[in-house]
């Protein structure tokens, strides 16, 4: 009897997640990257041999969190823009059918040598969430005009502003 180990194989999402994620960290100057960009990076970093053209559909697709489910449900990514795409991170908006669905690979499932990702991961999206309010311009006005208003008691203003209306 032989005791022969049996090799998992990556998830092409968590492929394409590690691919993100490096990108992330070697451009933390880049707000998102074209899709042929993370493929591109997934195929350099040669996770799998031979090289899966399921990574591609991954990224259009099964991976991105504000698309709707076909079939994969992942919300591992953020379509920024057509044809653009960042990591997913908490706060984002996603398809109402992906509730609940994976975000970041277990660690258990990363290759060795990647589990540094995670926590890389866990401190550049609490950094991305806080930057998201102070760039979003609605939530920009957040606090804007109040000095109308700050003697007076919400109600009042709106019933004195709207006096005379028809």
């Amino acid at each position: 009897m032989t005791n022969a180990t049996v090799r998992t194989e990556l998830k092409v999402a968590d492929e394409v997640w590690i691919a993100v994620a490096l990108l992330h960290r070697e451009h933390p100057e880049e707000r998102d990257f074209a899709v042929d960009e993370i493929v591109a990076r997934a195929r350099q970093e040669g996770l799998q041999k031979p090289f899966r053209r399921g990574v591609y559909v991954h990224v259009i697709q099964h991976c991105v969190a504000n698309r709707p489910p076909n079939p994969g449900r992942y919300r591992m990514l953020l379509e920024t823009a057509p044809g653009r795409r960042r990591l997913f991170c908490k706060g984002d908006s996603y398809h109402p059918e992906r509730e609940g669905a994976k975000t970041t690979p277990e660690r258990d499932d990363l290759p060795y040598g990647y589990n540094g990702l995670l926590s890389w991961y866990r401190d550049w999206s609490s950094a991305a969430a806080s930057n998201a309010s102070r760039q979003d311009p609605l939530l920009a006005l957040r606090g804007s005009g109040k000095h109308l208003w700050a003697d007076e008691h919400a109600d009042d203003y709106v019933r004195r502003v709207r006096e005379g209306w028809e």
